[in-house]
């Protein structure tokens, strides 16, 4: 194709770009990867070396708390992505 064919497709006037998920989903997904950071984050520490024992690694924040929030980041993930709200079938009922 030729530059001056490519300049005579336009999109039609009347379409309207839309994202494929809604505001809702963007903001959930933002919730659930602030879930995750905290849940790695809480994992994070100094870890043991041969010379030196650090009870901390046992700690329940780092072998209980942060796994189930990280898991549950991850499955709020989901949900966030696959959510549409109550309105979304009037929504696309109305534009068609």
């Amino acid at each position: 194709m030729g530059l001056k064919q490519l300049e005579n497709i336009r999109e039609p006037k009347n379409s309207v770009s839309e994202f494929a998920l809604g505001k809702t989903n963007y903001i959930l997904i933002a919730v659930a990867f602030a879930v995750i950071v905290l849940g790695l984050a809480l994992m994070a520490g100094s870890g043991s070396t041969p010379d030196h024992y650090n009870p901390d690694i046992f700690s329940w924040r780092r072998i209980v708390l942060a796994p189930t929030l990280a898991f549950a980041g991850f499955v709020f993930m989901v949900f966030a992505i696959m959510y549409k709200g109550k309105n979304a079938k009037n929504d696309k009922e109305g534009k068609a």
